[in-house]
């Protein structure tokens, strides 16, 4: 079975290329789980839920997602008013 690795995984057809889709889907999952951390805090959900449901701490996912939202929504006001 041609592409297929150790895994029986069918995909790219050599170790550099399979390396490659590995990163993309790496960021592509970071943009998603950003993005839905963000939507859950504007929708009120506390740290310690998002943590659960994403089956980290509440530590971790606070430590990792807090300051990009805070200098998000506490930089919008800056950006409008210097228009």
């Amino acid at each position: 079975m041609k592409g297929h690795g150790a895994t029986g995984v069918e995909g790219p057809q050599g170790p550099r290329e399979g390396l490659e889709a590995a990163v993309a889907l790496r960021r592509l999952l970071e943009m998603i789980e950003a993005a839905q951390v963000e939507n859950a805090i504007v929708a009120g959900w506390s740290w310690a839920r998002i943590a659960e449901v994403l089956g980290v701490s509440k530590q971790a996912v606070h430590k990792k997602h807090a300051k990009r939202l805070r200098d998000k929504f506490s930089g919008a006001g800056d950006k409008e008013a210097g228009a």
